[in-house]
């Protein structure tokens, strides 16, 4: 497990919210050096171009040597992330921690 900066997602997260997302990512990424948290607990539904962006991001805090961990993954965003062979890119949290130090962003993507 990993903590970090966390942006909590809520909502419908699929083609349409991507742009939010990613933005909300990055300024996350930019504004705190180390590993960030993705907490897709309240997302009610999520299709695989959101999965993609969350894929891309990985790779790119990857390079720094630092982790994008998805933490509250339903068994459907799972079920879609092994359809999709994005398994292989993001990291899953397997079980929830407590909460730990950091900042915590929540956008609404629907």
């Amino acid at each position: 497990m990993r903590d970090g900066p966390t942006l909590v997602l809520s909502g419908d997260f699929d083609v349409r919210s991507t742009w939010r997302v990613r933005t909300a990512i990055y300024d996350l990424i930019s504004a705190h050096s180390g590993d960030v948290v993705v907490d897709l607990t309240e997302v009610d539904s999520v299709d695989v171009t959101a999965l993609k962006v969350l894929a891309v991001a990985t790779r790119h805090v990857g390079r720094d040597g630092h982790h994008l961990t998805l933490r509250g993954c339903s068994s459907a965003v799972l079920r879609l992330l092994h359809m999709s062979h994005l398994i292989r890119v993001v990291e899953v949290e397997r079980r929830a921690s407590g909460d730990g130090p950091g900042t915590t962003v929540m956008v609404q993507v629907s």
